[in-house]
């Protein structure tokens, strides 16, 4: 039976989602090698929860399952072990931090975490045009464009970067939206796949 969860038990997820952009905020503030160290910590620890959690180990199922396991995708209580969106986001944060600048990290990490959270609710609540096999809908796919685009805005007024950014970023932005629609295609979380799309594209204004 397949598992669905809520639309209140989304916006639960995606608040915890949202929740992440703490780690934009100390890729802004604090040392790359911090960061690195933190954030290469902090997945090291969500792969052992969750692996824990999965195998019924007493501590994790107390804390991270009776917390969480009633919001967790189909896939991620299946019989074999499959991680959740958490430790995607941050192998994101880690990622970034190593091989972009600060500012291009940051907005490739904003992108990932704002529009992807837009895409979900939009999709779930008003999604009514399926496209790639009924997983994902025209209308989640749109805003997820246009809540990146604000935030691709943002990034370059606040930091007052080249016009060549915001070019580069309007194509990146719109090659995370298709890594988005074709997740399951590319074999490739999007939670991953974003903001090394955007970050790429970005780096393209700083090199070229």
């Amino acid at each position: 039976m397949t598992k669905e969860i809520s639309y209140g038990q989304e916006i639960f997820r995606k608040t915890i989602h949202l929740s992440s952009l703490w780690m934009v905020v100390s890729i802004a503030f604090f040392p790359k090698w911090f960061n690195i160290a933190l954030f290469a910590f902090l997945l090291v620890s969500t792969i052992l929860v969750e692996y824990g959690n999965h195998r019924k180990w007493r501590l994790f199922t107390l804390t991270y399952g009776s917390l969480f396991n009633r919001i967790l995708r189909e896939k991620e209580t299946q019989e074999k072990f499959h991680l959740s969106g958490a430790p995607y986001v941050t192998a994101a944060a880690l990622m970034v931090t190593i091989i972009f600048p600060k500012i291009i990290a940051m907005t490739a990490l904003s992108v990932m975490l704002i529009g992807d959270t837009g895409a979900a609710l939009v999709g779930r609540k008003l999604g009514k045009h399926k496209i790639n096999l009924g997983t994902k809908s025209i209308e989640g796919s749109i805003a997820f464009w246009l809540f990146s685009t604000v935030v691709l805005l943002f990034f370059h007024f606040i930091y007052h970067q080249p016009p060549s950014f915001l070019l580069f970023g309007f194509a990146g932005i719109t090659g995370a939206t298709f890594a988005e629609i074709y997740e399951n295609r590319i074999r490739l979380d999007d939670n991953f796949s974003i903001p090394l799309v955007v970050g790429l594209f970005l780096c393209l204004s700083v090199w070229l």
